[in-house]
């Protein structure tokens, strides 16, 4: 079976997942010194504009309740959040940012800035639209797969030196979802 597959657009997605994992290498070497996560900062994220119950973050952030449910506990462990049992529905709880969470937050925006190339000669915004226009053109994946799965402590390996290639062997993706518009 042959491919009718462009092999610039091949290459060209070879290149972006390259990129892609990369990227969340930066970041992942940027927040560790804040003893944070992704998924931690995608979560203060959510609670930036204010309190949310555990399942609207989740829907506000695009992960499964209980996925999103180790990853407050983590943060209301080490001060980052509070999660108040609501009165009305008692299997409710308010989550909200706190002083030390809105800092830390503020302080992941500075370490991921740092950790992004400041190349002027990329061009961020033709780059940002291309990929809104591939984005737009993948098939919407089904609803329960649309969730991102952020990888537990115990899953993430610790980096060493050495070339790119041997820092990105086995690292996966998760998955995204993906909007139209």
């Amino acid at each position: 079976m042959s491919s009718n597959l462009d092999p610039d657009a091949r290459n060209s997605y070879r290149l972006l997942t390259l990129a892609a994992r990369m990227v969340q290498r930066r970041q992942d070497d940027a927040l560790a010194p804040l003893g944070l996560t992704r998924a931690a900062v995608i979560a203060l994220e959510g609670l930036s504009a204010g309190p949310l119950n555990q399942e609207q973050l989740a829907a506000a952030v695009h992960v499964q309740s209980q996925t999103l449910g180790r990853v407050l506990l983590r943060l209301e462990g080490t001060g980052h959040i509070t999660r108040t049992r609501q009165t009305v529905d008692r299997r409710q709880f308010k989550v909200e940012l706190t002083e030390v969470g809105a800092a830390a937050l503020a302080a992941a925006a500075q370490a991921e800035i740092r950790a992004y190339p400041q190349d002027p000669a990329i061009g961020w915004k033709v780059l940002r639209e291309e990929l809104a226009k591939l984005v737009g053109s993948l098939p919407s994946p089904d609803p329960d797969s649309a969730v991102v799965r952020f990888p537990e402590p115990e899953e993430r390996h610790p980096r060493s030196a050495g070339d790119h290639a041997a820092k990105l062997h086995g690292v996966d993706s998760p998955k995204v979802e993906h909007r139209r518009g």
